[in-house]
């Protein structure tokens, strides 16, 4: 049986990437906070990296919201698992606004999760250039599709003399309402790298920047409106999807956590300890050896490559996990992860270092990205079992020379396939990225394994 929840909530989507999306997300969630309020954020999309700018202006673990990864009702839980007791939750969306699977389907949009949540849309409209053609522009996104969600827009790089003239001939025209604009603001710009954003800690001053944002965004955006339209959201449908399985006692599980090892699902970390699972970080680079008395390890993704050289160097690091993998400890690890366990990894620069030689073989860096996007991967085994179908995706420019053979990955709204995963009764290992609450067997077939390790 459902039961509904009062969760205000907004999503914040645009036309096209590079729409300032992530900026005016941090801005308006630090204006937010600004005000004391309780704030959820939200990113949708299988992105690591905006969830953390989220995370470092809220004070509190950003999540991820992904309509490829997660049934709708098991969407509908994590929105209202992770607002519960906030005041309002922010969504930053993906892409442009109906961008989604394959660049020919809707599914996985920043407008699916607000279709599958009901929650009012704000479209950021990137009005640089534009006059009266900004009304145009938003009756396409609004009439696009008849249940669009879309609610209210605001005017990115606009001029304050232009705003409310425009405002007015786009409330006049339009089921919409207008909740400001964003001037030209050249020094609050948020750097890339070849995965994405840099990290938040690289970016000097960068409370700072969005502090200044935030006072911009309280005298140019209407905030009391955008907390009335959340307010206004309907009640959400929850229905929780776990199956309740536990592990009998608890199991120690070494998490590779630092500068390179950082691109984490928190959901994710918190299901396998909802599952009985005890998480010990470790680091790669700074420690000397893995945790005392472990039943599991992970190694997630990152950027390993920028710190080659000291994972390299660290030497005892590297025989503790050789050893423990020889020793039999069942570990999952995942693209940086991956090539970590590698006998050698190529940096940025192309020079090889020597790693953990768990997996025979190098990695290297490609000039493009060698695969990306959503995929579910088929026609294997986890830990020994058939689950069924894992939805996971792949985004890097490093490949190997043994991705691994086990499982089949097949993109999705595509004849494209390829084989990866190394996979057996004590590990699994790979370019892709798994987000657990597509596939429950994943990590309950995990611990499982730790814990028949562990007895």
């Amino acid at each position: 049986m459902n039961n509904k929840r009062k969760v205000p909530r907004i999503l914040l989507g645009a036309a096209a990437s590079g729409s300032g999306k992530t900026l005016l997300t941090c801005g308006l969630l630090q204006a937010l906070k600004n005000r004391n309020l309780q704030v959820a954020s939200f990113k949708c999309g299988p992105d690591y990296i905006d969830p953390m700018f989220h995370s470092r202006v809220i004070g509190t673990k950003s999540r991820n919201l992904d309509s490829f990864f997660a049934k709708e009702d098991t969407l509908r839980y994590l929105l209202e698992k992770n607002a519960r007791d906030c005041e309002i939750s922010v969504i930053e969306g993906v892409m442009g606004y109906y961008d989604g699977l394959a660049g020919i389907s809707p599914k996985a949009s920043a407008y699916d999760v607000a279709r599958i949540t009901k929650t009012p849309a704000v479209l950021i409209v990137n009005a640089k250039g534009m006059s009266l053609s900004a009304a145009a522009f938003v009756k396409g996104f609004v009439e696009y599709r008849e249940d669009s969600q879309i609610r209210g827009v605001i005017l990115n790089q606009i001029s304050p003399m232009m705003y409310p003239r425009l405002k007015q001939i786009i409330e006049e025209t339009l089921p919409v309402k207008v909740y400001g604009y964003v001037p030209v603001v050249k020094d609050c710009v948020l750097e890339s790298r070849h995965l994405g954003l840099v990290m938040p800690e690289e970016i000097a001053d960068l409370h700072d920047k969005l502090m200044k944002l935030a006072e911009i965004l309280e005298r140019s955006v209407d905030i009391d409106g955008l907390l009335e339209l959340a307010d206004g959201a309907e009640e959400l449908p929850v229905q929780n999807p776990l199956t309740g399985y536990h592990t009998k006692r608890t199991v120690r599980i070494a998490l590779a956590k630092d500068e390179a090892f950082c691109f984490f699902y928190q959901d994710n970390l918190e299901l396998l300890e909802e599952m009985g699972a005890q998480l010990i970080p470790f680091s790669p680079i700074h420690d000397e050896k893995l945790p005392e008395n472990i039943d599991g390890m992970l190694f997630h993704g990152g950027y390993p490559e920028l710190y080659a050289k000291a994972l390299s160097e660290n030497k005892k690091m590297l025989t503790s996990v050789r050893e423990a993998v020889q020793a039999g400890i069942p570990y999952m690890a995942e693209c940086g992860g991956f090539m970590y366990l590698h006998q050698e990894m190529e940096d940025m620069e192309g020079h090889s270092w020597p790693m953990a030689g768990v997996i025979s073989g190098k990695s290297w860096r490609t000039p493009r990205l060698t695969r990306f996007g959503y995929i579910t991967l088929e026609d294997g085994t986890c830990f020994g079992k058939n689950v069924g179908g894992i939805r996971a995706h792949e985004f890097h420019y490093f490949d190997s020379d043994n991705c691994g053979e086990s499982y089949t990955a097949r993109k999705p709204l595509s004849s494209r396939s390829w084989n990866c995963i190394h996979s057996d009764r004590q590990g699994m290992s790979g370019f892709p990225h798994m987000y657990y609450y597509s596939n429950l067997q994943v990590p309950e077939q995990f611990l499982r394994t730790c814990e028949e390790r562990k007895a």
